[in-house]
């Protein structure tokens, strides 16, 4: 195995890893509330409860999704966004089985088939998803970043984020989904580019070549700040003013599409597969799109704390 498919096979490995520690912490957090809500009527908030012998934040994010994003971010250093970012649907596969072994909420079965379709979905993307390109400095990731094919992205999001905002938000914002959740697909879709390039700047920087000396690096680190800001600032507002169960699904279609779209401008990801891998690869996340939905509109979990906080991001 040559050392691009080693790092392909490791930026696998930990988008696995986060997937199910991301998960878990919706256990987690359902616990601790159903815990803190049986004991002294919380029902939600930032006070610690405890179970098992555990001392738990009720609002889920302790260490399991911390763990979970440092995984998913040291991830896009190793492997293309176009493999890493439709490896998020398995957190939800693991939220829906732990909650049927740990919380007897009823998986059905429709709900088992877009598990399936998760898994196999996500199986296809592994197996014919590009290999990563040679990254040895900062400045290659900064050319990427300014051609012209990507500044027109970048562009085209920037004007479409601005008319979403100052026009669409304030008369529609509270009906109409798309609004919220395409601010923060679209926004979410040039933080991952940016966490890519982090994430490979200070992979390189480990290996004895410091690329913290360039400015570009800091560039990058203060477009990582902004777009996350602003991501999880309209995606708080969507989970806030709609139903979960509709804003998740959403959500995970638009992020992990536009995601795609971007990386394989900036990044060429498509550029040296044939036409069957690439059909392979848009198939199999097609299938997990539709087992994603499936799952959404089928599992019996309570709504109003279920998948908040979901992947972000990266």
């Amino acid at each position: 195995m040559d050392v691009i498919a080693k790092e392909n096979l490791t930026g696998v490995l930990l988008a696995l890893v986060s997937s199910g520690f991301i998960g878990a912490s919706f256990i987690i957090k359902k616990k601790g509330l159903k815990k803190a809500a049986a004991t002294s009527g919380v029902r939600a908030g930032y006070s610690w409860v405890k179970f098992d012998n555990l001392r738990v934040f009720d609002c889920g994010l302790l260490d399991p999704v911390i763990v979970g994003e440092v995984a998913n971010f040291v991830a896009y250093a190793f492997a293309p966004a176009v493999l890493v970012t439709p490896l998020g649907a398995l957190s939800i596969i693991v939220s829906a089985i732990l909650a049927h072994f740990l919380l007897n909420e009823k998986l059905h079965a429709q709900g088992v088939v877009g598990c399936v379709m998760c898994i196999a979905g996500s199986v296809v993307v592994v197996i014919h998803a590009p290999e990563e390109h040679p990254i040895n400095s900062v400045l290659q990731l900064w050319n990427m970043a300014t051609q012209p094919g990507f500044l027109f992205y970048v562009a085209s999001v920037i004007v479409l984020v601005f008319i979403l905002v100052f026009l669409y938000a304030p008369q529609y914002g509270n009906s109409n989904v798309l609004v919220f959740t395409g601010i923060c697909s679209l926004m979410g879709s040039l933080s991952v580019m940016s966490v890519k390039a982090l994430g490979t700047a200070l992979k390189l920087t480990f290996e004895g070549k410091n690329q913290l000396l360039y400015s570009e690096t800091w560039f990058f680190t203060f477009v990582v700040a902004i777009c996350v800001i602003t991501q999880m600032n309209y995606l708080n507002k969507a989970l806030d003013t709609f139903n979960t169960a509709i804003v998740s699904p959403i959500y995970y279609v638009m992020f992990t599409s536009l995601t795609i779209l971007a990386s394989v401008i900036m990044f060429k990801d498509w550029a040296d597969q044939n036409a069957g891998n690439v059909i392979s690869e848009i198939c199999g996340f097609i299938v997990v799109l539709s087992g994603t939905i499936l799952l959404h509109t089928t599992k019996d979990f309570e709504r109003s704390s279920s998948f908040k906080g979901s992947h972000i991001v990266l």
